[in-house]
């Protein structure tokens, strides 16, 4: 299964997210860049203006970023860059970037229309995401790619999020308790058991409450748990601010060189696209729960999402490996090791160990939070409101097996299930492409008539 998760993550996935990236950002007039200075203007100077302008059954537009930032920001922003570096060099963090130009294109046109095809629920909330994209946007003869889609994300959901996160969070939880209380017997299986019993608990806890109390959770959580890792990438490359110069250098030499070029181009790209999920369609499911009613508006958001999660946090992670001076294990799988190597460097091995796991654990549990929201929604569209009741209990025991289960082997399941949910928001998003560009042009219009 491992080479064919490989080959289906190739060259040929890359290309496909890139090539719909490019098309989404052609048609919108690559609103990414060329109204970058709007884009932030309106995302990070309006964020706290929109607390309390909530309608009913809606969240605020800042606690629909933090609940979708929560479903990306997570372990594919520490282990996920480290194990590009390893496998693809310095040089995968320039396709990284790369995977990030145009992954806000795409995320912008998913989330935009994700509101202007959003329908409201029996009790009144917003419900939105692709598959009401393909339903309310290209009409009934499209139900089965709707049906497709909210199939791929409702197992998507238990494999990305119940059985990834369950696995992350009983990793680091084992890792802060060894340094922490050295005593602790964090390595038998009754540990990895009791940490499954507690995140399922969590989760089940906040996901009951409905995406009102996710965006609550998430928008305490989310911009701490954010802040608090930048700055201890920060601390890292300012030590070894006289590294950057080199390093900056080994990344445009080493994305073009040709014996390294396969390997950073399809890390680089795939874990950039792993980690901003731009082209997935999970984070618009979160988007449209917002009470903003302009479809452009809240597509700045997501640009504004990617722009956080894989052009600052990424970027750092992976500028803090590649001038801390730590040792690169080229070629191979490591992950978490390379970072707390990094981290070493300024705050000594076990406070790097424990900062790191803290931030890991922080990260997989709000990830485990939103693609909760993700899968409970995809499953609701498919079977009702009551059915969605039981895939939350079974969400949330997914936990159990995750923390038990051997690392690789849950992510290969999450990557085969990532992969079947992005296919067909693709072609949703090809087909919907002409009204991404009308409600972009409409927008643009409207602003300069004013």
């Amino acid at each position: 299964m491992r080479e064919f998760i490989a080959t289906l993550w190739g060259l040929p996935m890359a290309l496909l997210f890139g090539g719909v990236g490019l098309i989404l950002s052609l048609r919108c007039g690559f609103v990414q860049l060329r109204r970058l200075p709007e884009v932030l203007r309106c995302t990070l100077g309006g964020l706290f203006k929109s607390r309390g302008s909530r309608a009913e059954g809606a969240v605020t537009p800042l606690q629909a970023l933090c609940a979708a930032l929560a479903g990306t920001v997570g372990t594919g922003n520490i282990a996920g860059v480290a194990l590009a570096v390893c496998l693809g060099g310095p040089g995968a963090l320039f396709w990284l970037w790369a995977s990030a130009l145009l992954g806000m294109g795409t995320k912008y046109a998913e989330v935009a229309l994700a509101l202007r095809f959003r329908e409201r629920g029996p009790g009144g909330e917003w419900l939105g995401g692709p598959m009401y994209s393909i339903k309310n946007g290209l009409g009934p003869r499209w139900m089965p790619l709707a049906r497709a889609f909210a199939l791929a994300g409702t197992l998507a959901a238990l494999c990305m999020g119940g059985a990834v996160q369950g696995c992350e969070i009983s990793g680091a939880a084992r890792t802060l308790s060894m340094e922490l209380l050295p005593g602790l017997a964090a390595e038998r299986p009754l540990f990895r058991l009791c940490a499954g019993l507690a995140v399922a608990a969590c989760g089940y806890a906040v996901l009951r409450g409905g995406m009102a109390r996710l965006g609550r959770v998430c928008e305490a959580l989310v911009p701490a748990m954010g802040l608090a890792y930048v700055l201890g990438c920060l601390a890292v490359i300012c030590a070894h601010a006289s590294a950057l110069p080199g390093v900056f250098s080994g990344i445009l030499s080493g994305a073009l060189e040709p014996r390294s070029f396969a390997g950073a181009l399809g890390w680089g790209l795939r874990r950039g696209l792993f980690s901003n999920e731009a082209g997935l369609g999970s984070a618009p499911i979160a988007h449209a729960s917002s009470s903003e009613t302009e479809p452009a508006r809240q597509g700045f958001y997501g640009i504004f999402e990617v722009f956080c999660d894989t052009l600052v946090i990424c970027t750092l992670t992976g500028l803090a490996i590649l001038c801390s001076g730590a040792a690169i294990p080229y070629g191979t799988a490591a992950t978490l090791s390379l970072p707390v190597s990094a981290f070493a460097t300024v705050f000594g091995g076990g406070a790097a160990a424990a900062i790191l796991a803290l931030c890991l654990l922080l990260f997989s549990l709000s990830s485990l939070l939103s693609w909760g929201m993700y899968g409970l929604r995809c499953c609701a569209f498919l079977l009702g409101r009551r059915p969605a009741g039981a895939y939350l209990a079974l969400y949330c025991l997914a936990a159990l097996p995750g923390a038990l289960a051997p690392r690789a082997l849950v992510w290969e399941l999450a990557d085969l299930a990532n992969a079947l949910m992005a296919l067909p928001n693709l072609v949703s998003l090809l087909l919907l492409s002409g009204e991404a560009a009308r409600i972009t042009r409409r927008y643009f219009a409207q602003r300069q008539s004013e």
